[in-house]
């Protein structure tokens, strides 16, 4: 896995600068930490019960530093950070152009969803964006849409490169799902990501035929080549690029024959062979569904395995979901596709399905610390059940709520209320609010999108956002439950942002990206001028390492610009009454910071 610095962010608050930094998953247990002020140390010992100091003589003036200690000696400098005055950092962007499309239609781009990654093998996370036309669509509509691009951003704002998708990808939630990461090894992360006709590289190489348009006069794009084509993470430049699998083949074969099932794709990344990360992209979900996994090694893709559900057997067929998690469910140290209703074991064949159908909205994690392995949450949009907990190794039935033929469109699972043992589950259309043991708590709650560890308790608050109704967007917010008046509090609005992908209303990105083990969210700015990294400033007693160095949550970063958004979950349970985490199992590739 990637090796990162220490992460350290500062910010002004009431009573000084708060300042927080990285546990690496590789760290000893015994590690402890001196804070540096100007040069100057702050702490007379080193602190050893958390990853954050509330330094009250700090002002913004300041710089920090930390120094690990281990059996008594201090270890290197981190990089020094300067403060922020406000518990947010702008990230300008490079906005394209308006533009107009084949119906006439004046367009826009807005920032869209996002991923990060270490570009440039500073041990920095850097951001790669992808940019959406106002004429996206959603696979059901009809109509032209401009082109998509993704660009590379650091942290400060340096536009790294740009990638444009070119005329014969069409934008929407459901066409480019992108991943970025480590494939090979080398420090530096590549870019991944289904191309065509017309696609053109940051150093404006286009790829095969750049006078090609194989719209149709619907707008849709049914014909003409598909392509994996994997981008350098530094320079955005053209690696290797190879026929796409899974491919269209006769497009009827997947549910309809105007492209709206066969163009359903999903994207993720696994550690297959339990040592080395792969890239796994799939097609189809509602009937027919296949995967493939690629190795990238030596700047070359080379396919690992297909799975097709024709092959596999009818059971596979329709399970799938808006999106896809990915997990070590039987225990083996490599990872599995879990599939919505069904999950791909690491050598590409079945383990199982459990035949209960697609849904819009997949958890995948330690929710039940009672019992052995990881659970799966899933809410349903068709058959017999409206949501259930089952056994992620198994499919084993745990608990459900039948709403048959009821689209359940939302669920979450997270540890909201300290009362009840594990986590809390809640689901749309009547489903209501369950405890990990199956009690019924009351409806659900109105909070249904994201999750995200904020305050420093071991309770996760909710990321949402105040929907705006027909524009499509609405203002990102934190709310957190309150169990004795049984109600959701609002603990921060995060006034001039917008939020994403109509009602799922997430953010561009949510995770713990700096700091200590807490998340991060990035939001887009109302005009798209700049994306803003809002962290916490409460102040924590639990010591975890960061969650990015748990191979789990880390994929799940990589993933959850798929389609409908998803919040990651780690593979221990984080919640009240934890057990302290395993360390890791994981080697660090790249750059390094004591």
């Amino acid at each position: 896995m990637e090796a990162l610095d220490r992460g350290l962010v500062a910010v002004a608050v009431e009573d000084g600068v708060l300042v927080r930094w990285r546990l690496f998953g590789t760290d000893p247990d015994d590690v402890a930490f001196h804070l540096y002020r100007d040069g100057d140390r702050v702490t007379d010992s080193p602190i050893d019960s958390s990853t954050n100091y509330l330094d009250p003589d700090g002002t913004v003036d300041a710089e920090y530093s930390v120094r690990p200690v281990v059996d008594g000696e201090e270890g290197e400098h981190s990089t020094s950070v300067g403060v922020w005055e406000a518990n947010h950092l702008e990230i300008p962007l490079e906005k394209p152009a308006d533009t107009t499309n084949a119906d006439g239609e004046e367009v826009e781009y807005h920032a869209n969803d996002a991923a990060v990654a270490d570009l440039t093998g500073d041990g920095r996370y850097d951001i790669v964006l992808k940019w959406s036309p106002s004429d996206a669509k959603d696979n059901a509509h009809e109509g032209h849409t401009s082109e998509v691009y993704l660009d590379g951003y650091t942290l400060e704002g340096e536009q790294l490169w740009r990638i444009g998708l070119g005329p014969n990808i069409r934008a929407g939630a459901h066409y480019t799902p992108f991943q970025v990461y480590d494939y090979d090894g080398d420090g530096i992360a590549e870019v991944a990501v289904r191309t065509s006709d017309g696609a053109t590289d940051a150093a404006g190489t286009v790829l095969g035929d750049a006078e090609a348009d194989h719209a149709n006069a619907e707008g849709r794009i049914l014909e003409g080549p598909e392509f994996l084509t994997v981008f350098d993470g530094e320079t955005g430049e053209m690696v290797d690029s190879v026929d796409f699998s899974p491919p269209r083949g006769d497009v009827c074969q997947w549910g309809d024959c105007y492209g709206n099932r066969g163009d359903r794709f999903l994207a993720g990344t696994a550690y297959l062979d339990g040592e080395h990360p792969s890239l796994v992209m799939a097609r189809g979900y509602y009937e027919k569904t296949m995967l493939t996994a690629y190795d990238f090694r030596d700047g070359d893709l080379e396919e690992r395995w297909t799975f097709d559900s024709d092959e596999e057997g009818e059971e596979y067929a329709g399970q799938g979901n808006h999106q896809l998690s990915v997990a070590d469910v039987d225990g083996d140290g490599k990872d599995e596709i879990v599939y919505g209703a069904m999950v791909v074991d690491h050598d590409g064949t079945g383990l199982y399905s459990t035949g209960w159908n697609h849904g819009d909205a997949l958890h995948v994690g330690d929710f039940v610390p009672g019992r052995e392995g990881l659970e799966v949450f899933q809410p349903h949009e068709t058959g017999r059940y409206g949501a259930t907990l089952r056994d992620a190794e198994t499919g084993e039935e745990l608990w459900s709520v039948r709403e048959d033929e009821v689209d359940v469109g939302r669920g979450m699972i997270a540890d909201v209320d300290p009362n009840y043992e594990g986590a809390e589950m809640w689901a749309s259309h009547g489903v209501g609010f369950w405890s990990s043991e199956g009690e019924r708590l009351g409806p659900e709650l109105h909070s249904i999108n994201f999750g995200i560890w904020w305050t420093g308790d071991r309770q996760r608050e909710l990321l949402d956002h105040d929907w705006y109704g027909n524009e499509g967007y609405g203002v990102g917010k934190i709310e957190k439950w309150d169990p004795d008046a049984e109600e959701l509090e609002t603990l921060v609005s995060f006034e001039g942002t917008r939020s994403n992908n109509w009602t799922k209303g997430n953010p561009c990105l949510s995770g713990d990206l700096l700091g200590d083990w807490r998340e991060e969210v990035i939001w887009r700015t109302d005009d798209s001028s700049a994306l803003r990294l809002y962290v916490t400033t409460h102040e924590t007693d639990l010591r975890l390492p960061t969650l990015m160095h748990d191979p789990q949550y880390r994929i799940a970063m990589a993933w959850q610009n798929v389609a409908y958004n998803q919040p990651p979950h780690p593979s221990f349970y984080l919640g009240e009454g934890m057990d302290e985490p395993q360390a890791p199992d994981i080697t660090l590739v790249g750059a390094d910071e004591g």
